[in-house]
């Protein structure tokens, strides 16, 4: 009798004689999976964990295949056609609470902190300079959208409306943007649903609008937009093409803030849970993989995401931002370590509290239109992350001995609230358990009982 031995069987057979007496995972119900992706360097841990056969280890055999952007992402994990994707963080909590499409999305894996740039084009950059403070010769950081202002009100007299770009409407990107222009006293514009109008325009100093990442740097040098934020490489790439200059990363805005999750539909993961699980820790080794020994795999990293598979953007571009630098205005490079951060200072853990933070945001800004208690805010952060899932991915890579327990959160104390949060450029401090309170402290947003009229 002829015996047929595929590299699939093989692999399976390997994963499941590790398994002895529970301590180690159990056979995920899904091996074949398709996850999605946008072309930005952030959705690393799933094209590192595919090409250093993490997920391999885990019994899945996994298909990475780029979307054309947000929007379709989403639609087509709600659908099925996805088993789940690289998400923008707002997106899972958006489509539970019907902001948008209506789907309850979670997540149990929090992909990255950090990663973002807002850049304008080059002639506000002249104009903007002005007023900037210099030292040695060289702009001040961290830049603030107070020097913004003056060139925005010179725009408007001159009958020019100041329009910029984000990736979509419950992005970091657009939260970012929008909490840099507020401090700075420019008003980015509210959403009102319950009008019916979703354009995030209302009562706007400056325009924001939607263009999905890898086309950001064209739109600005034809002129459709003045600046916009983004991940990398898009702003890495303004630099290079010479048309634009990142003034400010969101390292800056907020130190460490938590940017891209890996969601999957809540019927997915109840369907799949050991499926869901098994994914979790090859992402979390993964994203442990992006990070150890100081950065020391980011060449290598780099050089796998330049394929065109992938990222598909210049070795040198993805470097620029990759590998402990960052620059600003052409040949303005500076030491910028932890832009990208893809495991330190529990970057993988999806915490409650940075769930909360995105809400207050859509709150601010009009896209939850009413005023919520703030056990709402809790309980609709828990319905969408989940560290429990988190805990028994981290727990097995531990008993595995792939892991060590000081890689990980203390989960006998662990609540899912980080500590107060100093390190926003307004100075603001934000605590997760009095979203409320939190709100009330912004001069430009909604707040208490207010609506958009």
């Amino acid at each position: 009798m002829k015996v047929t031995i595929t590299l699939k069987n093989l692999v399976k057979g390997i994963v499941l004689s590790c398994c002895v007496s529970g301590a180690f995972a159990a056979e995920p119900e899904k091996e074949d999976l398709k996850f999605g992706f946008i072309k930005l360097t952030d959705m690393a841990p799933l094209a590192i964990a595919r090409e250093k056969g993490f997920f391999e280890d885990e019994g899945l055999f996994v298909e990475l295949e780029a979307q054309a952007n947000w929007k379709v992402l989403l639609d087509r994990v709600i659908t099925g056609e996805l088993d789940g994707a690289h998400m923008l963080a707002g997106q899972p909590l958006g489509a539970t609470i019907g902001f948008g499409t209506q789907a309850h999305i979670i997540t149990a894996f929090s992909m990255d902190l950090n990663g973002n740039g807002i850049t304008v084009s080059n002639e506000v950059w002249r104009e903007m300079k002005k007023h900037i403070p210099m030292e040695n010769g060289k702009p001040v950081h961290p830049i603030k959208a107070d020097y913004l202002k003056p060139v925005l009100e010179k725009y408007r007299n001159e009958g020019k409306p100041f329009k910029m770009g984000m990736v979509f409407p419950v992005s970091t990107h657009n939260y970012e943007l929008r909490y840099w222009l507020a401090a700075g006293g420019i008003h980015p514009g509210y959403y009102a649903p319950h009008k019916g109008d979703i354009t995030g325009q209302i009562k706007a100093d400056a325009f924001l609008s939607v263009t999905p990442p890898p086309q950001m740097p064209s739109t600005l040098e034809a002129g459709t937009i003045f600046g916009y934020c983004v991940g990398e490489p898009w702003n890495q790439q303004a630099v290079f093409k010479g048309i634009g200059v990142p003034v400010i990363t969101d390292y800056e805005l907020w130190k460490n803030n938590p940017e891209k999750v890996f969601g999957v539909s809540k019927a997915w993961a109840d369907k799949y849970p050991n499926t869901h699980i098994a994914v979790v820790k090859a992402m979390i080794r993964a994203a442990k993989w992006l990070d150890e020994n100081n950065n020391a795999n980011r060449p290598e990293a780099v050089k796998i995401l330049s394929q065109s598979n992938y990222v598909g953007a210049d070795y040198e571009v993805i470097a620029n931002s990759m590998t402990g630098e960052f620059e600003y205005e052409k040949g303005d490079k500076r030491a910028l370590p932890d832009f990208n951060v893809f495991f330190r200072y529990n970057a993988t853990y999806p915490y409650y509290s940075d769930a909360i933070w995105y809400l207050t945001q859509m709150r601010r800004w009009g896209q939850i239109a009413d005023a919520r208690p703030d056990s709402w805010y809790m309980e609709t952060a828990k319905k969408v992350y989940r560290p429990d899932i988190y805990r028994k991915a981290a727990e097995e890579l531990i008993a595995e001995g792939k892991m060590a327990k000081a890689d990980f959160p203390d989960f006998a104390s662990e609540d899912g609230f980080r500590p107060p949060q100093s390190e926003f450029i307004d100075g603001v401090t934000y605590d997760g358990r009095q979203p409320n309170a939190y709100l009330a402290r912004f001069s430009i947003g909604l707040k208490g009982d207010e609506t958009v009229e």
